[in-house]
């Protein structure tokens, strides 16, 4: 259905508060809830799950080296009431539907506070799953400043809960940042971008089955990656933000279920690019276009200083984008300047840890692979192996190893994410994949080119596009534990494109 765009007013998420704090640690108590909110002027009030019953879920606002210890209580009904495909393994008929646990992506955490899978619970912890461990989470925040995201992570039906609305904001802060005089208060802003579809009546629309034949498939039916066919900010459908003639800076993230955003200002006017998944880059990049994948974020600076009185709309021109999820969002500098820009746009903004390849005790290479499963339906694999087998990636702590992603499946990029560690990107490669398929060797058609300006920084996902060998580099630790690494399509993660390994 079409909804006419720009007429609600960007909603900012609330800060959360916690119930405790001393001088280096805080406690907070989240609960996931069933709601109703309305996500458009001209919708009727959509059902909704979400953390303290908001979409997206309120913000938290950490310093580094800041213990946070969150309690994350499971308020949710017993039933789903998005479609559950119980062939999928760990969502069988036998396990409840109402379960949910959290993961801190990008989150340096102790493997029990990770948010592992298996380790879903119910309402009241009444039922847990196999790897379930404690009800209260612990995060050092350990990390540069940076904003990472909490959402679930429940296997098999991460891909409901996160579209049900399980999904918010959290940034750590640290003494560097403050330095840098960027915009700041109401000059910071973030922006959760999803995509969604509607009914008639305002209630969220997942498919039940893929478009294609099904006879002879389970019902409900795991789709392909859905793309939806509306935008939502912050939980408004095509909102407005009305802007001084100044400089903002704006946190974003791409928390669609698989939709790729290629991002671009209607007025051609560049972005100042700061940070990554993980944090700042070393020196600021002026970009005029980035992509980001599912999961995927980036730190920018937008100049309206020149722009009073003008209307500008933020631009998805990703080519498969359809007319609908080609606007994304309206500025409009309309407010007269409060007072005089005092922030700064910095060129150097601090230093991070370069890993070289000779630092790597190990390069493993890794295949992404289709097959097909007993009803027909593509089953795409971390190098051929399912989750429930044998663990392959073992590795001691504190060791740099480099993984190359050999990307053999003929669609768009995966988006790979890894938990516990930051990576560098160190270079793409196309290679024969016909030869590669027949031989399992290697054939290079083209250089390696580097990543892309905006994907200088560390990352905690990339993007793999078919074809191509995609080189990371990363330094495994400061926690042992089993962890998992997936495709961030949350309709592959959920069906087993996701593996654990294990930290020794």
């Amino acid at each position: 259905m079409k909804l006419q765009k720009f007429v609600d007013e960007l909603p900012i998420p609330n800060t959360l508060s916690p119930k405790k704090r001393s001088s280096n640690s805080s406690y907070y108590e989240v609960t996931m809830k069933e709601f109703s909110q309305k996500l458009h002027r001209d919708l009727g009030p959509t059902r909704l799950w979400g953390y303290d019953g908001t979409f997206p879920g309120p913000t938290f606002e950490v310093m580094k080296n800041e213990t946070v210890f969150v309690k994350w209580m499971n308020d949710l009904p017993n039933k789903h009431f998005l479609p559950v495909d119980t062939t999928i393994h760990g969502s069988e008929i036998s396990v409840p539907e109402g379960r949910s646990v959290v993961h801190l992506h990008g989150g340096r955490t102790p493997a029990h506070s990770d948010g592992y899978p298996e380790a879903w619970f119910t309402r009241n912890f009444e039922q847990t799953g196999p790897l379930f461990e404690r009800e209260v989470y612990t995060y050092p925040n350990i990390e540069r400043a940076t904003m990472l995201w909490y959402h679930d992570h429940t296997v098999g039906i991460t891909r409901l809960n996160v579209y049900a609305g399980l999904a918010g904001f959290y940034f750590i802060r640290d003494q560097n940042e403050q330095s840098l005089n960027l915009p700041k208060g109401k000059y910071e802003i973030p922006l959760l971008i999803v995509d969604r579809s509607f009914n008639p009546d305002g209630s969220l629309y997942y498919p039940s089955k893929p478009d294609q034949n099904d006879a002879g498939l389970p019902h409900p039916s795991l789709v392909p990656p859905f793309d939806a066919d509306t935008i939502l900010i912050n939980g408004k459908v095509y909102p407005f933000l009305e802007v001084e003639p100044r400089k903002y800076r704006f946190r974003i993230l791409n928390a669609s279920n698989s939709r790729i955003l290629t991002l671009r200002m209607e007025s051609n006017q560049p972005f100042y690019q700061l940070g990554t998944d993980s944090g700042f880059l070393e020196t600021t990049v002026r970009i005029n276009e980035f992509v980001l994948l599912s999961a995927e974020r980036i730190d920018v600076i937008i100049d309206f200083s020149q722009y009073y009185g003008q209307t500008i709309i933020l631009k998805n021109v990703t080519k498969s984008a359809s007319p609908e999820t080609i606007d994304i969002m309206q500025f409009r500098i309309s407010v007269p300047l409060k007072s005089i820009d005092t922030s700064s746009l910095p060129f150097y903004l601090g230093a991070f840890e370069r890993l070289q390849k000779s630092m790597a005790k190990r390069t493993r290479y890794l295949t992404l692979v289709r097959v097909r499963d007993q009803y027909g339906r593509s089953l795409n694999l971390l190098d051929g192996k399912m989750w429930m087998d044998r663990i392959s990636e073992r590795i001691e702590l504190n060791t740099v190893e480099i993984w190359r992603i050999i990307n053999i499946i003929d669609d768009d990029p995966h988006p790979i994410h890894i938990h516990l560690v930051d990576f560098q990107i160190l270079d793409r490669q196309p290679f024969d994949v016909s030869h590669f398929q027949k031989t399992g060797k290697l054939i290079f058609t083209g250089p390696p080119t580097p990543p892309n300006p905006y994907e200088m920084g560390l990352k905690d996902t990339v993007a793999t596009p078919f074809g191509y060998v995609t080189t990371i580099i990363a330094r495994f630790g400061p926690f042992t534990g089993r962890y998992v690494w997936h495709c961030h399509m949350l309709e592959h993660e959920d069906y087993e494109m996701m593996r654990p390994f294990d930290i020794f």
